[in-house]
């Protein structure tokens, strides 16, 4: 999903910004939204037992865990096949090496994940690729794969497969898929990266000429044509997973050019290529139109890069963010493999957070990839911890989609069990699903401390238990404990405290 960035912006040569940031509090935030990309794609699981892979898998979460990450992205749909148990599309080969083949000991990847991200208070995010089929023409397909069924509704182009995007049938199956995760699967978010019409391939022509002929009357330009299809399938989408399950997220995670300002006025002062005119992908038109619920430009240069500087691209993006919630796409590697301009002794990693901290309608980031976090490369997890995740951060509220905060815990107390002194709860009472606790929040006060819930230095915590083991010592000293709810959309309720001796 990553690479072509380099390859691609190479080519060019731009200018540096002159917006000037919103400033706000850059100190460590109680609201951030803090993910990584979990790939598939790149056959890290191809063939490896089941036992080896999941372990991995606990081993990224918990070390995300630890780092007060609180939400993950993870692949499950990379060449229109799945990463899950799906009666509409083959089991994935990037998990047994064969496509259509299940993973032997069985297992589903994605309820697996859905399950560990949720125990340790983390939303899950799937990840699928709407349009790509094949990634090389080698790639054997399954005999049930729809491709051997209806070749009509796919595109060939350069060594690679596609859904036609022009074609209805292709936006209902796509949607049929969308509809089957959504309703089987207790996911937090749709999520959608960088590709929707190919990236062009110089000399080489996308062949829609016959759905053009058949579908495109209403338009004279071709490029416009294209990015209705798109907008329809976006639009589409975020309609389904509404019906579906009001509180399921959809976003994007576009490419991290939308214009350059050669091509429009109001564009950015970057020349490299670009959402709108070459991928067809309008996100700020979804975004005005309230067709995604969030938007992660994938934001992978260095800062000073001639083609696409970061600095030009973060502002330019939190001053175009159309009311959405924004977070901003940050390559691990090309952040610390790059010197700090102003500081050469150091890489990127101080001026890129406190750059996208300073503007108030950017609330977050993901990282690229999750391995190189938890991988601690270049110090890089060492320095979030450190630095910028230094305490909890909670998922900040879609309150677009949701405003109401639950009710607050009832019977708050302390017992002693056989596995030693527990803090329990009973859930609040919830009259629909949008309205029930789904994590709580723990936090710690020293007596005397004020009881301030808007400092994350005192979340011990966020669980979706309604209980928590309490470090005992000696019984000496005293603390306050507060227990918040927070629902689906982490709107977060009236607080509900207890004193207690440890």
């Amino acid at each position: 999903m990553k690479f072509r960035y380099w390859i691609l912006s190479l080519l060019f040569v731009c200018g540096l910004s002159n917006i000037v940031a919103t400033a706000q509090n850059t100190n460590f935030p109680k609201r951030e939204f803090r993910a990584a990309w979990i790939q598939t794609v790149n056959g890290q699981f191809k063939g490896v037992p089941t036992a080896v892979v999941q372990q991995k898998l606990i081993a990224q979460l918990n070390s995300l865990q630890a780092a007060h990450f609180n939400a993950i992205i993870f692949q499950v749909r990379p060449e229109a096949d799945a990463l899950y148990l799906s009666n509409i599309e083959p089991w994935s080969r990037f998990l047994s090496g064969v496509q259509g083949q299940a993973p032997n000991p069985y297992w589903d990847p994605m309820q697996f994940m859905i399950d560990e991200c949720h125990k340790r208070g983390m939303e899950f995010h799937a990840w699928i690729n709407p349009y790509r089929v094949k990634t090389s023409l080698t790639n054997q397909l399954a005999p049930s794969h729809l491709y051997n069924t209806h070749p009509e509704y796919f595109v060939t182009y350069g060594n690679q497969v596609f859904f036609d995007p022009a074609l209805p049938e292709s936006r209902n199956f796509i949607i049929s898929v969308i509809k089957d995760v959504v309703s089987r699967y207790d996911i937090d978010g749709i999520h959608m990266d960088d590709y929707f019409y190919p990236y062009p391939i110089s000399g080489q022509p996308f062949n829609d000429d016959a759905s053009f002929a058949k579908y495109g009357g209403g338009f004279k330009n071709r490029g416009d044509w294209r990015r209705s299809n798109v907008d329809v399938l976006i639009r589409k989408i975020h309609e389904t997973v509404r019906e579906l399950k009001p509180w399921v997220k959809f976003g994007v995670s576009p490419f991290g050019i939308y214009r350059n300002q050669h091509s429009d006025p109001l564009g950015s002062e970057t020349n490299g290529l670009q959402n709108y005119d070459d991928l067809y992908a309008d996100v700020l038109t979804w975004a005005r139109k309230e067709w995604i619920d969030y938007n992660i430009p994938q934001i992978y240069w260095p800062i000073g890069h001639p083609a696409a500087d970061y600095e030009t691209l973060v502002r330019w993006w939190a001053k175009n963010s159309q009311n959405r919630p924004l977070f901003i796409g940050q390559s691990v590697d090309n952040t610390i493999s790059y010197k700090d301009p102003k500081n050469p002794s150091i890489n990127q990693l101080h001026r890129k957070m406190q750059l996208e901290r300073s503007f108030q309608t950017i609330e977050g980031c993901c990282q690229w990839p999750a391995s190189d976090v938890t991988d601690n490369k270049g110090g890089y997890r060492d320095s979030l911890i450190n630095n910028y995740f230094k305490y909890p951060s909670l998922v900040p509220v879609f309150d677009f989609m949701d405003h109401k905060a639950p009710k607050k815990v009832r019977r708050l107390k302390a017992l002693w069990t056989e596995d030693g002194y527990i803090l329990f709860w009973t859930a609040p009472k919830a009259a629909t699903e949008m309205d029930k606790a789904q994590f709580y929040v723990i936090y710690r006060f020293a007596k005397g401390e004020e009881h301030d819930t808007s400092d994350p230095s005192h979340i011990v915590t966020v669980t979706p238990n309604t209980f928590y083991k309490l470090p005992y010592e000696d019984g000496t000293k005293t603390y306050y404990y507060v227990v918040t709810a927070t629902d689906r959309i982490h709107n977060e309720s009236a607080v509900s405290k207890k004193k207690i001796n440890l």
